[in-house]
């Protein structure tokens, strides 16, 4: 009961505020759609490759193929749980993810959380 307990603080801890979220949404506006979930659905090579490329960028666009049997918000938050990462923005057949990269951060001028 007190591991649920700590995840859940930890989960609060570090989800985006909607400041945070607002800003991450118009950053990925300009953004092109580098992923797309197909009839395979959400597979552990592909969140591998996510995953990585979040490192890189820390914001990503992805996409929800109609034939995939998916809808954009199950994939979105699939891949954020195995990717360890944030759902900002979920629209039509599209979605974006942000992680923080720590150690390099890519984006700058994110508020900050109170």
């Amino acid at each position: 009961m007190s591991c649920t307990i700590s995840l859940k603080k930890d989960t609060v801890n570090n989800m985006l505020t909607s400041k945070q979220r607002a800003y991450l949404r118009g950053i990925a506006s300009t953004y092109e759609t580098i992923y797309q979930v197909g009839k395979g659905g959400v597979t552990e090579a592909m969140c591998k490759d996510i995953a990585e490329a979040l490192r890189k960028r820390e914001l990503i666009k992805l996409k929800v193929l109609d034939n995939s049997g998916w809808t954009a918000r199950e994939a979105a938050e699939a891949v954020a749980e195995q990717t360890e990462s944030e759902v900002v923005q979920v629209i039509g057949n599209k979605f974006v993810l942000f992680k923080r990269n720590e150690k390099d951060p890519v984006i700058e001028n994110i508020p900050k959380a109170k």
